[in-house]
């Protein structure tokens, strides 16, 4: 069962992204302040769920959480800043558009650029053990989805509403034989001629 809080008396936002490791489109971060009671049975690490499980946990998070906001930084501003910068931006923005500041974030992962100066924990794992961060996680994802999906309208030869942009041996594939088009992260060096070497897609497709 994930725990429901870190600090009982403090507001809390749970914090994670999604797309870090994606050959094409953004990087996506959702901030998530849940109420100390929130419970869902399924609620895990969204590279643990199914796309329908992500789906209806959506729902039920918008509908129950306190507060929550997503964000995006697209490809021509990781390529200008690189990814962790990006991911931090994300998260950033996503806190931003929070009505109320929280007193903590929490933070998946083991790195994080402080924010206005609010104290933050990072957090291995985090979406694994504490709701907030793993509410974040499927927003963060769900949201992210949803929008390569329409991104695969204008390019469909890449199949990102399937692969949604990460480096699957098809969507290489598709990069060997179409090239790159302006939704793709140039500054990932992932034009054909490194793919021939191989690139393992990050687990967090599923």
């Amino acid at each position: 069962m994930l725990k429901p809080y870190h600090k009982r008396r403090q507001t809390e936002a749970g914090c994670d992204e999604a797309g870090r490791g994606c050959f094409a489109g953004p990087v996506c971060a959702a901030a998530v302040i849940l109420p100390k009671s929130f419970y869902h049975p399924e609620l895990n690490d969204s590279k643990q769920l199914t796309a329908e499980q992500r789906e209806k946990l959506r729902i039920y998070i918008e509908k129950k959480a306190l507060y929550y906001a997503v964000a995006m930084v697209d490809n021509d501003e990781i390529d200008t800043i690189n990814i962790l910068r990006a991911s931090f931006k994300a998260m950033h923005l996503a806190l931003e558009q929070l009505p109320v500041e929280p007193a903590l974030i929490l933070v998946d992962g083991n790195r994080f650029i402080a924010w206005k100066n609010i104290k933050h924990e990072c957090i291995i794992k985090g979406d694994g053990i504490y709701a907030s961060i793993a509410a974040a996680s499927v927003l963060a994802k769900t949201y992210r989805d949803k929008f390569m999906c329409g991104l695969h309208e204008e390019f469909p030869h890449y199949n990102w509403a399937q692969n949604k942009g990460y480096g699957t041996l098809e969507h290489r594939k598709a990069i060997e034989e179409h090239g790159l088009c302006r939704y793709h992260r140039k500054s990932f060096n992932i034009a054909s001629a490194q793919l021939e070497f191989g690139f393992e897609m990050e687990d967090e497709m599923t």
